[in-house]
């Protein structure tokens, strides 16, 4: 599977993913799957110049991204960034494979309550958590490689 590494995190490309995540999995290239950031041409100009030395990013919306995924097989070593979990359910529920979910970073708002440093979670996320646990997939809160895992599941 070239999808190697699946992210949920709310600042997209940043250094924490630049230095700690792509160097571990040997990252190739980086797929954004977002529909706000297609829709932000300076979003996207600015996340392609983040890019290391030799690692490609590629931005789709939902819908384009699960297109795309069906009719032409990821190659290269892939790390997927996410913002949420719906979108993340939305396309493994439409055939996406995944090896687990990996969430770093989801910021607090008014729907969302802080449930450790740096995740918040939602009522509508931990639905879309639960849904995404009942296709078989594990998803672990990790800031960076060398932090402590927690299941998500003990805070659904």
């Amino acid at each position: 599977m070239a999808i190697k590494f699946v992210r949920i995190d709310d600042r997209l490309v940043h250094g924490q993913v630049v230095t700690t995540w792509v160097k571990k999995n040997d990252i190739e290239q980086i797929i954004i799957v977002n529909d706000k950031v297609t829709e932000n041409k300076v979003q996207e100009s600015v996340l392609k110049m983040t890019a290391p030395s030799g690692v490609r990013i590629v931005i789709f919306g939902v819908e384009k991204f699960i297109r795309v995924y069906k009719k032409n097989p990821i190659k290269r070593t892939t790390m997927l960034i996410f913002t949420n979990p719906k979108d993340v359910f939305e396309c493994v529920d439409n055939g996406v494979e995944i090896p687990y979910l990996n969430v770093g970073q989801m910021g607090k708002n008014d729907e969302r309550e802080k449930v450790t440093a740096g995740v918040a979670l939602g009522d509508e996320d931990k639905d879309y958590f639960r849904k995404i646990i009942d296709e078989g997939i594990d998803v672990q809160i990790q800031m960076v490689p060398n932090d402590g895992i927690t299941d998500i599941k003990k805070f659904l």
